[in-house]
């Protein structure tokens, strides 16, 4: 059964107006209707990275704050948990070490740092 009706439309993706012969009718070619698939298509492939990366980072800063061995915890600190706690380059606190204002402890070629050192140079 074929119908006769003529209904002008815009087409969804591209916003052009066209004539549509059923109700249904949502684009004005088949490009387009490929085209507005494909980009959603990829638009909630973008939103799922998105909340899989919202949700990483939620699960770690949780995982910092329940975990016992976390920085605010620790009495020493090796470098790198130095510059993460302080803010800064591991780079900067090897400067600090090179110029004398923290002092290390060397265990094979691990180098860690008194907590305490941390905390006086925020005294003074």
């Amino acid at each position: 059964m074929s119908s006769n009706i003529s209904i002008p439309k815009v087409c969804n993706h591209c916003g052009k107006t066209y004539i549509a012969h059923k109700t249904t009718t949502r684009y004005c070619s088949h490009k387009c209707n490929s085209r507005d698939y494909k980009l959603k298509a990829k638009q909630d492939k973008i939103e799922k990275t998105l909340l899989e990366q919202q949700n990483i980072i939620v699960s770690k800063n949780e995982t910092q704050i329940l975990n016992p061995n976390s920085l605010l915890t620790k009495s020493y600190l090796s470098i790198q948990d130095t510059a993460d706690l302080i803010g800064v380059s591991r780079w900067t606190i090897n400067r600090m070490v090179k110029r004398g204002e923290l002092q290390i402890h060397k265990f094979g070629r691990k180098k860690i740092i008194q907590k305490e050192q941390i905390e006086n140079l925020f005294k003074s």
